[in-house]
């Protein structure tokens, strides 16, 4: 007989994939935040950081700029990587269940 969505939705392997991806949820988000506003804050109280040459036309606050967006999107790539891969398998799985 298959599980209602209810049976399934009780389960040990659904809380403990939903734990799981709010786990890694609130992890990225905590890393994205901080790259985001530890920019923010070099921005606003050291500003004499930001004018550091790294080369003959480009400061450190652009490359830190920078790093910050290319930071996010690899956030992005792990995020897809991981959801693609581990959460999809076991939503699937899951999903057999209510077959």
């Amino acid at each position: 007989m298959a599980k209602t969505a209810h049976d399934i939705v009780g389960s040990e392997r659904f809380k403990a994939l939903v734990r799981k991806r709010w786990s890694v949820s609130i992890v990225l988000t905590v890393i994205l935040f901080i790259l985001y506003y530890g920019y923010i804050l070099v921005v606003a109280y050291a500003k004499p950081l930001l004018a550091v040459k790294v080369g003959t036309y480009t400061t450190l606050g652009i490359v830190m700029g920078v790093l910050t967006i290319v930071g996010s999107w690899l956030l992005t790539v792990v995020y897809v990587v991981w959801a693609n891969t581990s959460y999809d398998r076991e939503v699937n799985s899951i999903k057999k269940e209510l077959i």
